[in-house]
C-alpha cells in the first residue's frame, strides 16, 4: 500500500499522480434533467414559491415540472414566468394535479 501525500492520493498503475486540488471545482449537482416540483395540496402563493425556489439554482434553458393541486395556480404561473423571465411551456391537467411546463429563463 502506497503512502497518501499532503494533498492527493496515489493510484496504483496510474503513470502520473493528479493532486486533488489541482483544479478548482463547481459543486457537485445531480443530473436535473427534468426537475419536479411537488405543490400536490399547497395553497397560493406556495406553489409558484416552490417553484421559483427550484429555478434559481439551475442553469438557463432546463425545464422543469411543477404539479399543484391549487386552481389559481393556473394563473399565478404564466404570470410569474411572464415576471421572471422564464418560458411557460404549457400545463396538462389529470386527476389528481395539474403538471405546468416551465423552462428557466436567462
Amino acid at each position: 500500500m502506497q503512502p497518501l501525500d499532503r494533498i492527493g492520493a496515489r493510484v496504483t498503475g496510474a503513470s502520473t499522480h493528479i493532486p486533488v486540488d489541482a483544479a478548482p471545482r463547481a459543486p457537485y449537482l445531480p443530473p436535473m434533467d427534468n426537475p419536479i416540483i411537488d405543490a400536490r395540496d399547497l395553497l397560493c402563493p406556495l406553489p409558484v414559491l416552490r417553484l421559483r425556489k427550484a429555478l434559481d439554482p439551475l442553469p438557463p434553458g432546463t425545464t422543469v415540472t411543477l404539479l399543484a393541486t391549487d386552481p389559481a395556480a393556473e394563473i399565478d404561473v404564466p404570470h410569474f414566468c411572464m415576471e421572471q423571465g422564464h418560458t411557460f411551456l404549457g400545463s396538462a391537467p389529470d386527476a389528481n394535479a395539474t403538471a405546468y411546463r416551465v423552462q428557466r429563463g436567462p
